[in-house]
């Protein structure tokens, strides 16, 4: 196994590695600068109610999931990269300066089921795209666990500043000007997969078109649809959480805007590390053992987050959900893709989809509780959702299917 230090310097030497890091920065500071405030502008802005929210957020997971899925196969077979990451940056651009100017409830619900829903093609194929990179470079497939959480820890990288710069543009200037400069910054992601990312056919579209029947055995596999659910229920508090935490901070604890901006920005600073460590980790021990660790720790974030009284407390809670994001937003795309070598579009789909599907659930059951039972009755479903994720984990991995047989 090469030492950490020979890693680093295979990562920076090459440049398509670089590349990747420059894409995964600017689509993580594009999705920073606007998830974690859409409850504050749906609810204050545009003056949704929470179960208004719930369905709106809802209506976006679906078609996220909808056009990924009916997308994900012909990536593998059909379509570049390249074209699929300008059509996602392209719609993310065209979505979010949609909303800059729509008030209306129906036409921003039409915006975000279908442009924006196009748009988050972008990260599945961005992954997908690094995937065949690392496999291409011949990368050893044990170590690539933790070259996937270094373009992953650029994601998180620029939550560090994202959410605080956003958090300063929107006193500036309005919830408007957050969204027009998201659009800016899918625009310049399309640049930058213009100059760096190559027009080259799927490098596996041989065997993925060969072994799609391997496909539909692997997916009946029960171990992995434990593993599947037990990751979308953490996504779905991921949202919970998301939407509910500066509504929380703002009605309940009587923060500031402020303190949202930096509770979101903690963090991130934490994961980077954290990320590096668990891929290591991951070089050494079982992923889904791994994957264990980081939905325990989930449970810990959202029972800690029930019981805060101040906004200063929140700070300190973070710390965890840095450790639980460095798990399970970066392993988990590994995971699913050393299922299925021959089809890292699908895979990183999969794992996108639980990610939708759980935001989905979550965004809808998050109008539900709040609206019912209070922001703070948010976390303790939380805390139970990641309970039930934990026990899901448990359920023993089998020998993942040889995609060389057809």
């Amino acid at each position: 196994m090469q030492p950490s230090v020979s890693r680093f310097r295979v990562l920076y030497s090459q440049p398509r590695f670089r590349a990747l890091f420059y894409l995964s920065f600017l689509l993580g500071f594009a999705y920073s600068f606007v998830l974690p405030f859409m409850s504050m502008f749906a609810i204050n802005e545009i003056g949704m109610s929470n179960m208004q929210f719930g369905l709106f957020m809802t209506l976006n997971a679906v078609g996220g999931v909808a056009i990924g899925t009916s997308l994900a196969r012909y990536s593998d077979t059909h379509f570049s990269r390249r074209s699929m990451m300008l059509c996602g940056s392209v719609a993310g651009c065209i979505g979010y300066a949609s909303y800059a100017g729509i008030h209306n409830f129906v036409l921003l619900a039409l915006v975000g089921t279908f442009i924006i829903g196009l748009s988050t093609i972008t990260f599945a194929q961005l992954f997908a795209h690094a995937r065949e990179v690392l496999k291409t470079s011949g990368i050893n497939e044990t170590d690539q666990a933790f070259y996937m959480n270094v373009f992953r820890m650029y994601f998180s990288l620029a939550w560090t500043v994202g959410p605080a710069v956003s958090a300063w543009m929107m006193v500036k200037f309005s919830v408007r000007g957050v969204f027009v400069c998201s659009a800016i910054i899918f625009l310049l992601f399309a640049v930058v997969v213009i100059r760096h990312v190559p027009r080259t056919p799927p490098p596996f579209a041989l065997q993925a078109a060969q072994t799609m029947r391997s496909r539909w055995w692997l997916l009946r596999r029960t171990d992995l649809f434990a593993h599947l659910g037990a990751l979308t229920l953490i996504y779905a508090t991921s949202s919970m959480c998301m939407s509910n935490l500066p509504l929380y901070i703002l009605d309940t604890l009587h923060g500031t805007k402020a303190n949202v901006g930096f509770a979101y920005s903690i963090a991130p600073v934490f994961e980077l590390p954290l990320m590096l460590y668990f891929g290591w980790l991951a070089t050494r021990r079982d992923a889904a053992s791994v994957l264990r660790i980081g939905v325990f720790i989930g449970v810990a974030y959202y029972v800690a987050l029930s019981l805060v009284s101040q906004p200063w407390q929140i700070y300190m809670c973070q710390l965890l959900s840095a450790a639980m994001v460095a798990v399970v937003f970066g392993l988990a795309i590994t995971y699913f893709q050393s299922h299925m070598p021959h089809h890292p579009g699908i895979a990183t789909n999969l794992y996108a989809n639980a990610n939708r599907i759980g935001s989905t659930a979550g965004y809808f059951l998050f109008g539900i509780v709040a609206g019912q039972y209070g922001y703070h009755a948010v976390f303790e479903v939380c805390g139970l959702f990641a309970a039930i994720a934990f026990l899901l984990m448990m359920v023993p991995v089998s020998v993942p299917a040889d995609e060389a047989v057809a």
